[in-house]
């Protein structure tokens, strides 16, 4: 689909992106401080933009697509700041959130996600694809926009369903919670199963497939069904610190406790390994990339004729960009530690972190989701490597230590959280036409513009709520549990404890997983383990990963419906796009709906404010069988599509 002649980047769409943007990124904010989550905001934001601009005479799938690469960096921006800046309140450092300090690290740490990942787009979406399961499911959402018929009438469908499920469970009505799980003590062993009732999931694991769903779900078997009983029935008696927390809890607690205290540190382990050779193994592709755009560069200035869907931003504009956003973060650094023998090591230390995590973040991205993308476990490898190195250069009782680390995981998690939108929102522009040097211009537009409000909303909650541990004054604070934990980290390097016998064994683990994939890859086989998917796994809740696992199972039932060959690429995209369609459906009515509920939250300050009397909550088993329910209606929309031809 190619469409040069067409405006993007007009005064109206990047006025829309804007303004999206910052009120996305605020209620991403509250949402990421009170549960631990953020919503994607591209597909909802493109869902706007097709009603906002149709209504002032516009709405062209590329203006969309610039509203929708703008509006994606609200989720990012909002996700990099509420996971790692609290930790500075929650430290004692800061009392109060400082607007330049934020600006500085949300602003620049988002301007280098762009420019770090300008060189993926060649190696991930065009050389090397990888699924980017929700830049698909947008891409079909403007399609449908674009070309109103049965393909609009299949995504409305679901994402009604999406938003009513969504406004149904726990956030919204609770007339069903937002997991089924059950867990049980047989006589030492301890056992857990569950899994997340989100329809929206099940559509990101029938978009990225069974394959990547046997994986991550793997992943979590290991954490939950081996790594978690074999800890408590065998190391919890050493440990006099977890086993005091878990004395008299349930099977389900305890199981939670163990593995935010030591099991989730084997994904990070994992990750760390994983993350490494990952950017190992994509050395050519990426140093291909470079080249790639190196050369489209100089044929753009020579005159020779460039395709607009190949133009992405000019190297060498990078390459200064870049130097003048690393200058004033090693001004900040300086005022910080007020040694420059330590803030240029830390410099240094947050440009090659944060390249290989954004590498990582846009590969993560690529197979599951920026939604279910772990940038807290990213930012907690960055966060391990700058500590390791910050306590050879300050000592192990250095007082501000633990702040250097934060400050350079801030910008870290900035940067990866905005690279792996990026891909995603660049995934969507390569499926539609789009030129990627003005998306990739968009998107530091809308980062920056985030950035601006970021200190002002944080105040705000902090004064209204609190933020962090409860206090007298807030007893009912917002807990920020990534800041909490990164807190945790950081103070732990530094004079702490932390469990590195749990990260040393993920990393061994990763490494077994690289040499089997590698095997795997060595037999020609169509079956691979990718580490960073197993590592997902293995740092995530279990309840997550079953539902993206069942949704790549419905997957392949269709294909075995359709008698699709495994290597049958083209086939294989045909046969599914009414399932990716009905799958981006879910994924914006529950996105959609999501940022709904948060404004009545906001605006009451009470997170039962839309919850019904109990007599109309239903159990667990409701919840199951309206999963089934839309899993099934999944299923038959391919299967119904494709019995008639002019519904695909």
């Amino acid at each position: 689909m190619r469409h040069e002649a067409v405006p993007q980047l007009t005064f109206r769409a990047v006025a829309l992106a804007i303004v999206l943007a910052v009120i996305l990124a605020a209620a991403n904010a509250y949402l990421g401080l009170f549960a631990g989550l953020t919503i994607a905001t591209a597909i909802p934001a493109a869902v706007v933009s097709m009603g906002v601009l149709r209504l002032l005479g516009g709405g062209h799938i590329l203006e969309n697509t610039i509203v929708q690469t703008g509006a994606s960096a609200a989720s990012s921006i909002a996700a990099g700041v509420i996971f790692t800046i609290p930790a500075l309140v929650i430290l004692g450092y800061w009392q109060d959130f400082r607007y330049s300090w934020v600006l500085a690290i949300a602003g620049l740490g988002g301007l280098l996600g762009v420019l770090f990942s300008v060189p993926l787009r060649r190696t991930m979406i065009v050389e090397n694809p990888l699924p980017f399961p929700e830049g698909k499911a947008a891409a079909e959402v403007l399609k449908a926009g674009e070309n109103p018929g049965p393909g609009l009438k299949i995504l409305g469908l679901a994402a009604g369903i999406g938003g009513l499920v969504k406004l149904a469970a726990e956030s919204g009505l609770r007339l069903i919670p937002d997991n089924a799980a059950g867990a049980g003590f047989f006589g030492k062993y301890l056992g857990y199963m569950g899994t997340n009732l989100s329809p929206a999931l099940l559509g990101v694991g029938y978009i990225v497939g069974l394959n990547i769903g046997i994986v991550v779900l793997s992943g979590s078997i290991l954490a939950y069904n081996i790594a978690i009983p074999l800890y408590h029935m065998f190391l919890m008696a050493g440990d006099p610190d977890v086993a005091a927390q878990v004395a008299g809890k349930t099977a389900a607690e305890a199981a939670a406790i163990i593995r935010g205290e030591r099991i989730r540190f084997l994904g990070v382990g994992a990750m760390l390994i994983g993350g490494i050779w990952t950017l190992f193994s994509l050395r050519k592709s990426l140093l291909s990339g470079i080249r790639s755009g190196i050369a489209a560069a100089r044929k753009s200035a020579a005159g020779e004729a460039v395709a607009e869907t190949e133009r992405d931003l000019p190297m060498k504009w990078m390459l200064v960009a870049m130097v003048l956003f690393v200058v004033p973060l090693g001004v900040l650094y300086q005022a910080i530690v007020g040694q420059l023998w330590v803030s240029v090591p830390m410099t240094v230390i947050m440009i090659v972190a944060g390249f290989l995590f954004v590498s990582v973040s846009a590969y993560l991205a690529g197979l599951v989701g920026s939604s279910n993308n772990p940038v807290s476990g990213i930012t907690i490898a960055t966060i391990l490597f700058a500590s390791a190195v910050l306590l050879l250069l300050l000592g192990a009782g250095s007082p501000i230590g633990a702040v250097a680390a934060i400050m350079i995981g801030a910008v870290v998690c900035c940067a990866a959280a905005v690279g792996g939108d990026n891909l995603q929102d660049l995934k969507t522009g390569y499926l539609v036409g789009a030129t990627p040097w003005k998306q990739q211009l968009m998107l530091g537009i809308g980062a920056f513009s985030c950035a601006l409000i970021m200190a002002p909303v944080l105040n705000l909650l902090a004064a209204a709520y609190g933020i962090g541990p409860a206090t007298p004054e807030h007893p009912n604070s917002l807990n920020a549990p990534q800041a909490t934990l990164m807190a945790s980290v950081a103070k732990g390097m530094f004079g702490g404890k932390l469990p590195w016998d749990m990260i040393a064994a993920g990393m061994v683990i990763g490494a077994l997983i690289i040499a089997v994939d590698e095997w795997l890859k060595k037999r020609g086989s169509h079956f691979r383990v990718p580490v960073l998917a197993a590592a997902i796994g293995i740092y995530l809740p279990l309840e997550l990963m079953v539902p993206i696992f069942l949704g790549g199972l419905l997957s392949w039932l269709v294909e075995r419906k359709h008698g699709v060959h495994p290597h049958d690429e083209v086939e294989r995209d045909r046969i599914h796009r009414p399932g990716i369609l009905f799958s981006a459906g879910l994924i914006t009515g529950e996105a959609l709906m999501g940022i709904a509920i948060a404004v009545p939250i906001v605006l009451s300050e009470r997170a039962d404010v839309l919850a019904l009397p109990e007599a109309f909550h239903f159990g667990q088993w409701t919840g199951l069988l309206v999963l089934a329910v839309v899993g099934w209606m999944l299923y038959r929309s391919s299967v119904r599509a494709h019995a008639a031809p002019s519904a695909s």
